[in-house]
């Protein structure tokens, strides 16, 4: 599992931006992540998982 962003630049976060085993490791069952990241701007966007 991970969270992936839409419409949110991942500048120098890559690593946020939820990509499994592109940019980021998945989260194992009953594992954590912790994301942090500045958004670029203000708005409305959606995730999924």
């Amino acid at each position: 599992t991970s969270v992936h962003w839409h419409g949110l630049k991942q500048l120098g976060t890559q690593e946020m931006d939820g990509t499994s085993e592109i940019t980021q490791c998945h989260i194992s069952p009953n594992g954590t992540a912790v994301y942090r990241f500045k958004p670029n701007k203000a708005g409305t966007f959606w995730y999924h998982s």
